[in-house]
């Protein structure tokens, strides 16, 4: 009934093994093929295969090439690729303990890093073609008033390129025609499994309230479906799957059943390795702000002219305020006429601050916060207590966010957009209230991955 396709989880599962399986076959055959003696693949040296599978998926997730809306196109692929095997080889060189010693001719090296480069090409190349090709795509039908239907569509399509909703099913009364989706169909009520046989479609996504357009009729042929094996799954549990942050917008009076926190903000030993992590972080960090801190000096007396750190209040865990530390980015009495968000071309910014904002760097002295126990290396941002009240009366559960640290950097930090409208704040705190849900060592990982990720791609905000 169903075309194939793959999940955002097996698609990414998928790309890191055969990111592996790839560069190893073709190392091997290499070794078989021509008289290559730097990199072996036999049971006498396993460690060199599993040190270097480890190396390419730690720079393979820092340069994005498991980003599925950037692996899907080539241009973007192509120079992912170069850095992600120009540092795996470089750190795979310069680790000699667990991997093969330097061979004396220095040719072999760059065979090494060619093969690298050829094998993840290949196989890119193929992925594209293939797995990311419209057949590969989910099909799926969509039940929701009409109202809501474009903002649906485009934020689950947004996330996930291979996602494809081809039709839907309008609950409303009143007649709905898309203004973004000109090739989205309206299916009707008349005959459901028809229109599912017919085009193929792999799932149904239900996004109308019980008390709102789940008609009888419409009842009956969804458990008809569901008996016949076809997956019906509610709006919100998929936007939550896809885009990876909570739709808080769609959250009513049952706000428990959406945000039942993760077990790891009362975990002690979770805790526990998190602090030690916060202080690791900030020592590191901190250390690296004295090595740069002649740099940042020289460009704060030619380009900032004036007070190299500035402070502010701002609301941490429980609603309690405390007292933050940055570089200044801005010019002298940048809020003379009130207080006001930063915008993302805002005149206020000197040149310096610029690039004190986009490279992170501005945010160094903030690790005193860390150490001091007001804030974590990861959690949500710290606002001003005037935008707390202000986005508080405006956004729904925005207090929520305050159930923990706020951090250096964050889940929404690393993948919200720069933007100071309320639906950019929506967007922001539906990615706290992803991370607040989902809390856990893994998580953090992958957010300081993406942190460093933001800093090579000079993508600070």
């Amino acid at each position: 009934m169903s075309s194939i396709h793959f999940d955002i989880s097996e698609r990414k599962i998928l790309l890191r093994l055969l990111d592996i399986a790839c560069v190893l076959g073709l190392l091997y055959l290499v070794g078989l093929i021509f008289n290559f003696d730097y990199f072996k693949i036999n049971a006498d040296h396993w460690v060199w295969s599993i040190v270097l599978g480890i190396y390419l998926t730690i720079f393979a997730t820092i340069f994005e090439l498991y980003n599925l809306q950037k692996a899907s196109k080539f241009e973007v692929v192509v120079q992912n690729i170069i850095l992600t095997s120009s540092v795996t080889v470089l750190f795979y060189l310069l680790t000699p303990f667990y991997t093969p010693t330097l061979p004396s001719n220095r040719l072999q090296i760059i065979y090494f890093y060619i093969s690298v480069n050829l094998a993840l090409f290949l196989w890119r190349y193929a992925y594209i073609v293939l797995i990311s090709a419209p057949r590969f795509f989910k099909k799926v039908l969509l039940i929701a008033n009409g109202r809501d239907i474009d903002g649906i569509i485009t934020s689950l399509q947004k996330s996930d390129p291979n996602y494809r909703v081809i039709g839907y099913i309008n609950t409303e009364k009143t007649s709905f025609s898309s203004l973004f989706h000109e090739n989205i169909r309206d299916f009707g009520l008349q005959n459901i499994t028809e229109t599912i046989e017919e085009h193929s479609i792999s799932e149904i996504v239900v996004a109308t309230p019980d008390s709102s357009g789940m008609t009888l009729t419409l009842y009956n042929q969804l458990i008809g479906l569901l008996e016949k094996g076809v997956a019906i799954r509610e709006y919100t549990q998929v936007y939550e799957e896809i885009t990876r942050r909570v739709p808080v917008q769609h959250v009513d009076k049952d706000f428990y059943r959406y945000f039942p926190f993760s077990r790891s903000n009362q975990n002690k030993l979770y805790l526990f390795f998190h602090r030690v992590l916060d202080l690791l972080f900030s020592l590191i960090g901190l250390l690296f702000g004295l090595v740069i801190f002649p740099l940042i000096i020289i460009g704060n007396l030619f380009a900032n002219r004036g007070p190299l750190f500035y402070s502010q209040i701002r609301v941490g865990r429980n609603g309690k305020h405390f007292r933050i530390y940055k570089l200044r980015s801005m010019v002298i009495d940048a809020e003379k006429d009130g207080a006001q968000f930063a915008e993302k071309k805002d005149v206020r910014i000197t040149k310096f601050g610029r690039f004190l904002r986009r490279s992170r760097f501005d945010e160094i002295p903030q690790f005193i916060n860390v150490i001091k126990g007001d804030m974590s290396v990861i959690g949500p941002r710290p606002e001003r207590p005037v935008f707390v009240k202000e986005l508080s009366d405006k956004i729904p559960f925005y207090e929520v966010r305050h159930l923990v640290k706020p951090g250096v950097t964050g889940w929404a930090q690393v993948n919200a957009k720069y933007g100071t409208t309320r639906e950019d704040a929506l967007e922001k705190l539906q990615y706290d209230l992803y991370y607040i849900k989902r809390r856990s060592l893994f998580l953090d990982i992958s957010i300081v991955i993406k942190t460093l990720s933001t800093i090579i791609f000079y993508r600070g905000q």
